[in-house]
């Protein structure tokens, strides 16, 4: 089965943005998204299918007319992954106008999807020119981090200011983040609250 007769089935033969049943096209939303661990690249997963408009508008945002998107309120909700990943590019995109802002907050993207979602740097323009660029931690697998997490030392570690060696194979339970520097985690180990550099742990 094409992959166009596969996406027509699927969204019956409706844009999977705005309902449109004119001018479909399959549409690549392009990054990866990671499904229990296995690299999901195949045709239906990573592709949509979308009316001229739509995917006019969001390959040419100089030709954004924002009250189309306004569809994205029934769309966001789809229980397609890569309609989501869109509908959340194109929100953020949207931001500044007031009424996506307040939709991309009912949004929500598991870890996986939200990776998936930023992968083309969409969001990390927006905002004041002032604003600081997302700061993204990664273990030594390239997993990203999160404040919470479980990480384990992959290397006897000599902790500056103190007399003892985080040892390779501990657990460091609920890490934090260091705000300003991506290879930085906190956690405690040994009782104290210590930093780690994160090319020095795996996600857990």
């Amino acid at each position: 089965m094409s992959i166009e007769k596969t996406l027509h089935e699927r969204s019956d033969s409706k844009c999977e943005l705005c309902g449109a049943t004119n001018d479909l096209q399959a549409y690549e939303v392009s990054g990866s998204i990671t499904v229990n661990s296995i690299d999901a690249k195949s045709d239906d997963e990573s592709n949509i299918i979308l009316c001229q408009t739509c995917s006019s508008q969001i390959d040419n945002p100089d030709k954004m007319d924002i009250n189309h998107w306004r569809c994205l309120n029934d769309s966001m909700w789809s229980q397609v992954p890569a309609v989501q990943v869109m509908a959340w590019r194109m929100l953020t995109r949207l931001s500044a106008e007031g009424w996506p802002q307040d939709l991309l907050d009912m949004l929500y993207l598991d870890d996986a999807m939200m990776a998936w979602a930023q992968a083309t740097g969409e969001g990390a323009k927006q905002g004041d020119s002032d604003d600081e660029p997302q700061v993204i931690h990664k273990d030594s697998n390239g997993v990203q981090l999160e404040a919470g997490d479980t990480v384990v030392i992959i290397k006897d570690l000599n902790v500056k200011g103190t007399s003892f060696v985080a040892k390779r194979g501990t657990a460091v339970r609920g890490i934090s983040l260091v705000a300003d520097n991506p290879e930085h985690i906190e956690g405690r180990v040994n009782g104290q609250q210590i930093v780690i550099l994160t090319q020095f742990v795996k996600k857990s």
